[in-house]
């Protein structure tokens, strides 16, 4: 008697190369989150924007008196206004990395909090989707109140600085994928270190956001 072999079973676990499933339900998880942070509302956004207001005062009012203004080759802008600008960037990129590092990752596993919303119809791709979003629009938020500061203070009072909404909009969603990734590598709060240590913090210093980035010795002797 003829028999055919049996196939070998089939593994039906998603590949890590897909596109994502999407959906709307990443909504209701977004707006979780939004209510949690409620309670807590004030203390964060007061830990949020006083490192970058430390920075400005002390910079901007301190370091700024000895500075003077920067030359930033067409015109001659106040040290306090270039430090605003960078300062408004880089808590863009802070507020992000830590709302989608510390707090996704609590979520993810000490509180078990995706585990309880995966019990539902939801798919982990919108769980992801609404912890990207959430954490760039606690970046949009944390820039919005350092604005206003800029504003009260008198340091600024273009109209451009609504162009930069969107700007830092998109500033927030890439630090929040960037930190999402690593976050989905770490084992434990202090691998986050690295991730600050050896990315944000450099990037920070470095990237012009207190002092013009000067061209090279190199750049200079190849242009005219």
């Amino acid at each position: 008697m003829h028999t055919t072999p049996a196939l070998p079973p089939q593994s039906t676990a998603p590949s890590v190369w897909r596109a994502p499933q999407l959906s709307m339900r990443w909504w209701p998880v977004w707006q979780r989150n939004l209510l949690v942070w409620k309670k807590l509302a004030i203390p964060s956004l007061v830990g949020n924007i006083a490192e970058p207001l430390m920075w400005l005062v002390a910079f901007g009012y301190g370091l700024g008196a000895l500075v003077g203004q920067v030359d930033m080759g067409a015109e001659k802008v106040p040290y306090i206004l270039f430090l605003a600008s960078g300062s408004v960037c880089m808590s863009a990129m802070n507020a992000a990395s830590f709302e989608a590092l510390y707090s996704a990752f609590s979520r993810m596993h000490v509180q078990k909090t995706w585990d309880g919303i995966l019990n539902a119809p939801v798919r982990l791709d919108d769980v992801v989707l609404a912890e990207m979003l959430w954490a760039a629009f606690k970046a949009l938020f944390t820039v919005t109140a350092i604005l206003c500061v800029m504003l009260a203070l008198g340091i600024s009072h273009s109209p451009k600085l609504l162009l930069a909404w969107p700007v830092l909009a998109l500033v927030g969603i890439t630090f929040s994928c960037i930190a999402l990734v690593f976050n989905a590598l770490a084992k434990g709060y202090d691998f986050f270190t690295y991730y600050f240590t050896l990315g944000l913090t450099p990037m920070m210093f470095l990237s012009g956001v207190f002092f013009p980035p000067a061209p090279s010795a190199g750049c200079q002797s190849c242009c005219p």
